[in-house]
């Protein structure tokens, strides 16, 4: 059976009245007359066979079948504006779905970015961040940039460089730093990985402190260098990462010693066919590093 076609200009008339729950509001956004939008909303209501909204003497009240039928609807706008704004000059965007780590994508990636978008100006980039924790397919990502040993399974790795580790805290802090093992007796704000201080102690030649399994302990890089930033200890963080803090002068490296524990890697399922837009951005950030 070949349902009938349903009108797009009463959709477009049910989806604003939805929003607003006015007639006379949905009119306003519309460009057209109230009356205009009533009756888009009664024929559809039609041809439906269901009632999508209540009168009120104030406004309308939807029912359970627009509650249904809304989220259609406005997905289906949305899909088809995303796919119309990809369109330009004949050209189809392509769009990168992009998984980084938040140090990375804020400290590395972001001030790069608009390079790579002037080379390759069909790519639109969706970036979301996380802890180095993600899963790429049920994401769905094109890309997942970690951190680690390059060992994923069913994973293509390409090492991107290192990001050694190294204090890092406000001028105020370092002046009191003059070896290090000054830092044993200073807050030391602590990751996840457990034994990051203590190697670094021990590559800096210096017993470990008692008071290594004290503290606050973060997920991110990024809330560690801001408790760092507001005095609240030090952090054992990659300076490459934090550069502009750096040059800036509103955090201090006060020791070049510093401990490797792994590297930043681009990564992609090995079951992902590469698109256009992945292997612009594949040859464009290896380049880059």
């Amino acid at each position: 059976m070949v349902r009938p076609f349903l009108p797009l200009n009463g959709l477009r008339a049910f989806e604003a009245s939805a929003r607003h729950l006015s007639f006379t509001r949905a009119a306003i956004e519309l460009y057209v007359t109230q009356a205009a939008v009533s009756q888009q909303v009664k024929s559809l209501e039609t041809r439906l066979g269901v009632q999508l909204f209540q009168r009120l003497p104030r406004g309308l009240k939807i029912t359970a079948e627009g509650e249904a039928l809304l989220p259609v609807v406005t997905g289906s706008f949305d899909q088809l504006a995303n796919t119309l704004e990809r369109i330009e000059g004949g050209h189809v965007r392509e769009l990168l779905f992009l998984g980084a780590v938040g140090t990375f994508a804020v400290g590395w990636l972001l001030p790069r970015l608009p390079d790579f978008q002037r080379q390759f100006p069909f790519v639109d980039v969706r970036i979301s961040t996380n802890n180095n924790r993600v899963d790429t397919a049920a994401e769905g990502l094109d890309f997942a940039i970690r951190f680690g040993d390059g060992s994923w399974h069913g994973t293509e790795a390409i090492r991107l460089f290192e990001a050694p580790l190294s204090p890092l805290c406000i001028p105020e802090l370092a002046e009191k730093l003059q070896e290090p093992g000054d830092i044993v007796n200073q807050p030391l704000l602590r990751s996840y990985r457990k034994d990051e201080w203590s190697r670094w102690f021990e590559a800096a030649g210096v017993a470990a402190s008692p008071q290594l399994s004290k503290g606050i302990v973060f997920d991110s890089s990024l809330a560690m260098m801001e408790a760092a930033l507001q005095g609240i200890g030090i952090a054992l963080a990659p300076p490459l990462m934090f550069s502009r803090q750096l040059s800036s002068g509103a955090i201090k490296q006060p020791f070049q010693t510093s401990i490797s524990l792994g590297s930043y890697w681009l990564t992609r399922l090995q079951s992902r066919l590469p698109t256009p837009a992945m292997e612009a951005f594949s040859g464009w950030i290896t380049a880059q590093v």
